[in-house]
């Protein structure tokens, strides 16, 4: 029996569970870049690069271990576009008696690839994505029956079946997260660490200039790409982010800086997300370095809370809830996603550095994503798919899988307390606090109202007032509910007017 096995371009793991049970003499492995993958959302130069070179190296690994690769270019004439017409052109080609993938990572992709048995009157059978430490129905065991979900007590569930960061039935340390030591202001000079890039091979450089050709209207600069695209590679970024810099990333995880969008921040994740490591191992080797007395607890354990938590947390909900949960939207939010949000122009300096950043680099770390880009949508009442596709679109590590959850629950509330306690508002006082974005600002974030104010501050306490009837009942928002009761009406009046003028202005 002859086997079409189908590897996605986030499935470059040589353990897949497509590759099971292979018969290298005989079955065939299916890679395909496809039109429809690049442009569904208009993606960033390099998360195209990123994906395309490390397919091709992967395959080419993949034949070096004597797999029969069939693999279908970006530029081959006869590219069909899509998916499903490159595995029915490949179903001709090859004869096969049935065809095996892993479970894609979106649910679109899902709904194609169930579609194939019958398109070409095949058997399909789609398999368990072995990468993760939860599946999908260990994940709806825990979910059943709840109003909503919040990830501490998933994180809990999952320290103690993982044995990872335990004492016995207790937790290392005494605690389960520390949390409230990783949200430290960057101290003024403090030294950060010469970030680790991989320069292009010839492969990477070729790919490189196939983007820079057929993608030239996209956002994203190509000048900065140094991603790792192969395991060798993302292993040495494993090593470098353990040694370097995993010891002071619990003490400034929450941190901003001018200029220097990397911090002590893993840069793991792209590679993580397309299958050239794994969530255990990354797990593993920041535990090892804090058994070695390498780096501290707090800065190990919030990592692998952001792994083992909170990564395997927004992928439960997504297959939990879709597809109906994309299409909800608690706050009533339908303004137009601003232009700055491409361009960069805008004197907001917070939100000029975060999209300066991900345009060269089509990364930003979490706090930029979530408390400046993403809060400034929040308060604003930006259309949550709009924003959606905007994230996906500009991070090299961005799925829906795991972006979807992040922007619409966490980031914009969308979901309407589903996954996240409260939104994640701040007026201006936040950024000042965490970064030195507002030093170089046209505005003031001290001044509330009026002229030199701070956009995010008048934003903040009308988004409250909109959102009034919705929100007032949490009780973590008693305390801001509070202070607006608290105001003189004309105060009130004064932001409302203000924040209008900021918002009706957003469309120039």
């Amino acid at each position: 029996m002859k086997i079409l096995r189908v590897i996605l371009g986030d499935q470059l793991s040589h353990d897949i569970a497509t590759l099971d049970d292979c018969d290298r003499t005989r079955d065939i492995v299916l890679m395909m870049e496809v039109a429809d993958e690049t442009t569904y959302v208009r993606h960033h130069k390099q998360k195209i690069a990123l994906i395309l070179s490390a397919m091709r190296h992967f395959a080419a690994e993949l034949v070096a271990g004597g797999y029969q690769v069939d693999y279908v270019r970006l530029d081959d004439a006869a590219n069909s576009g899509s998916f499903t017409g490159e595995v029915t052109r490949a179903v001709a080609r090859h004869r096969p008696d049935r065809i095996v993938l892993t479970n894609p990572s979106e649910y679109r992709v899902l709904t194609m690839a169930q579609g194939w048995a019958k398109t070409c009157a095949l058997p399909v059978e789609l398999r368990e994505d072995n990468r993760f430490f939860c599946s999908q129905a260990r994940f709806a065991r825990w979910a059943d029956g709840r109003k909503t979900f919040r990830m501490e007590f998933f994180y809990r569930e999952m320290r103690r079946e993982s044995e990872m960061l335990m004492d016995g039935a207790k937790p290392a340390g005494g605690d389960w997260n520390f949390d409230s030591e990783n949200r430290k202001r960057l101290p003024t000079g403090k030294r950060l660490p010469k970030r680790h890039r991989f320069a292009p091979d010839a492969l990477t450089a070729e790919v490189l200039e196939l983007v820079a050709t057929r993608f030239a209207d996209h956002f994203g600069d190509l000048d900065n790409f140094g991603w790792p695209v192969t395991r060798k590679d993302a292993l040495t970024a494993l090593t470098h982010f353990i040694s370097e810099c995993l010891p002071s990333f619990g003490d400034y995880q929450d941190a901003m800086k001018s200029g220097a969008p990397f911090m002590y921040h893993a840069l793991l994740s792209p590679a993580l997300n397309i299958g050239l490591l794994t969530a255990r191992e990354l797990c593993d080797a920041a535990i090892a370095a804090w058994k070695s007395g390498h780096a501290p607890l707090n800065a190990v354990e919030g990592f692998v809370r952001q792994i083992l938590g909170w990564r395997e947390f927004v992928r439960g909900i997504y297959w939990y809830r879709m597809p109906d949960y994309a299409a909800t939207n608690a706050l009533a939010a339908q303004r137009d996603l601003p232009s700055f949000y491409w361009s960069g122009e805008t004197e907001m300096n917070c939100l000029a550095q975060a999209v300066a950043d991900t345009r060269a680099n089509a990364y930003a770390h979490h706090i930029q994503r979530l408390m400046v880009t993403g809060n400034f949508a929040l308060l604003a009442g930006i259309a949550p798919a709009q924003v959606e596709d905007w994230y996906l679109a500009v991070y090299a590590d961005a799925y829906e899988w795991v972006e979807l959850p992040n922007t619409h629950g966490m980031a914009l509330f969308a979901d309407g307390g589903l996954l996240a306690p409260k939104p994640y508002a701040a007026s201006g006082a936040y950024i000042d606090r965490m970064s030195d974005y507002c030093a170089g600002c046209h505005y003031d974030p001290k001044i509330k109202l009026g002229p030199g104010a701070c956009p995010f501050n008048p934003l903040y306490w009308h988004f409250l007032i909109e959102n009034r009837a919705t929100l007032v009942g949490n009780p973590r928002m008693a305390l801001p509910y509070r202070s607006l009761a608290a105001m003189a009406p004309d105060r009130v009046a004064q932001i409302t007017a203000e924040a209008t003028a900021i918002l009706d202005g957003l469309a120039n």
